[in-house]
């Protein structure tokens, strides 16, 4: 067992661990099962051999765990290490002891784990990158669907508008993006009726001092645009629908740009306490800025915009008008999460597995970014527009490569590895529109409106 442990870590050292050394290194695995306490017996799944199973499970385009014990199985057996007999095999091939294996992964190891790789990240930023001098993050909410159980219907229930039975347990996710690196720096899980700003005021602790945060109307508030002053930030939101636009009130700056006096609400704001509403100034100044978008058929006309950035000289109106503009890239960051990587539908069955495979997700697409910006900055190529599908897949081809080379070939493998990324830019095209429609039609089947087993019963006794 021993033998095949050590096997093991060499074969994930050498295969994720060399593209990932700098964010996510064995040591600071290690490190972090030391200061967690995380006790393990000595078996062939220990908590970082079924961590590196785990993500490359994730980054995998088949995500069965069969798929991922098959893996490990194959390492063990190019390695010319007896493969288990056929009385041990249930006990090593079957997927079971993978499964117990995650589950005593802690929460907090994967949590810890994956606010180590943002900062890591967040850390290989230089001051020619920043926006204005100013570090900027955007912020948004989206929803993940996980398999119909009673675990995870009790703790994350489908819509009220399903019948039981008819539908999927989902949660609510809300996740603030680096918009320089596009790594994700924070994120918060919730039930699905939770609104935006409710995720949002659970994630303001993850700002630093002299960060901008970027965010659509949901988050345009009176409270929220104090407390992130009151952190040493700013903010730029869209408008919230509710408040009506005017140029006739507040100190013009320009023709679409003026200084207003935001009042304290006289009533307590939904989701504040007593003492945290009383806690608010009785007035704030903010700044408004509108300007229209001429691009036949889209969706959007007119826009307008509130902001902390009062100093119209440093932070012009052209300048906060064009960050606005790159807001969308954090439904871009969520779609890639969600549909590159398939993290839209789980496959864990209880909610703490939900949870722990959602911090895997997140973990394995900050690796993968990771990745773009050492490639984008080695070879002077913008991290951004770099393709994260295409990165993903020179990696899981490379990995085969890397597994079995010696050390210094590993080395030029991986400086291959970086300039073959770089090679896969997303064009940019500024103002593009597309209908929003889809081509391929759905299969002719009817919608499940009654629970399976009642439609079963009326097979057997049609």
């Amino acid at each position: 067992m021993t033998l095949r442990v050590q096997i093991l870590n060499d074969k994930f050292s050498q295969s994720l661990g060399l593209p990932f050394k700098e964010l996510l290194p064995e040591s600071v695995i290690r490190l972090a099962i030391s200061e967690l306490k995380i006790k393990y017996k000595k078996r062939l799944f220990d908590p970082l051999i079924t961590l590196w199973a785990f993500l490359s499970q994730v980054l995998d385009t088949d995500k069965t765990c069969n798929n991922a014990v098959s893996k490990i199985i194959a390492h063990l057996a190019g390695e010319e290490v007896e493969v288990p007999s056929l009385r041990d095999a249930p006990r090593t091939t079957d997927t079971s002891a993978y499964c117990q294996a995650r589950a005593r992964l802690p929460e907090k190891l994967l949590e810890k784990l994956f606010n180590f790789s943002a900062q890591s990240l967040e850390q290989k930023v230089a001051t020619e990158y920043l926006w204005c001098g100013r570090n900027v993050k955007v912020i948004d909410g989206s929803t993940v669907s996980m398999p119909d159980t009673v675990e995870n219907q009790k703790e994350y229930p489908q819509p009220s508008s399903q019948k039981p039975g008819c539908g999927f347990p989902i949660a609510k996710i809300g996740v603030v993006f680096s918009l320089i690196t596009g790594d994700a720096v924070a994120l918060c899980i919730d039930v699905m009726n939770t609104h935006d700003i409710k995720l949002a005021r659970k994630l303001y602790s993850f700002l630093k001092p002299n960060d901008v945060l970027l965010g659509d109307r949901a988050f345009c508030a009176y409270a929220d645009m104090f407390a992130i002053t009151k952190l040493g930030c700013d903010a730029v939101f869209r408008k919230h629908q509710s408040r009506t636009t005017t140029m006739r009130k507040g100190k013009i700056f320009g023709d679409c740009d003026k200084l207003v006096t935001w009042y304290k609400p006289k009533r307590c704001l939904q989701g504040l306490s007593l003492d945290e509403f009383v806690a608010l100034p009785s007035a704030i100044n903010v700044r408004e800025i509108y300007y229209y978008i001429a691009i036949p058929d889209f969706r959007t006309q007119r826009v307008s915009l509130i902001t902390t950035l009062l100093d119209k000289t440093t932070y012009s109106t052209l300048e906060i008008v064009g960050l606005y503009g790159k807001r969308w890239d954090v439904e871009l960051n969520l779609r890639h999460i969600k549909t590159t990587l398939g993290m839209d539908i789980l496959r864990c069955k209880t909610p703490s597995m939900i949870r722990k495979e959602i911090h895997v997700y997140l973990l394995a697409y900050n690796l993968l970014r990771s990745l773009m910006w050492s490639a984008g900055t080695t070879y002077n190529t913008p991290p951004n527009r770099l393709s994260l599908q295409g990165t993903r897949h020179h990696l899981l081809n490379f990995i085969p490569k890397l597994e079995t080379a010696h050390s210094q070939k590993r080395i030029r493998l991986y400086r291959s590895l970086l300039k073959i990324i770089v090679h896969k830019v997303v064009p940019d095209r500024p103002g593009r529109s597309e209908p929003r429609v889809t081509k391929r039609r759905p299969k002719a089947y009817p919608r499940l409106t009654k629970p399976r087993y009642e439609l079963r019963h009326q097979l057997q006794t049609a």
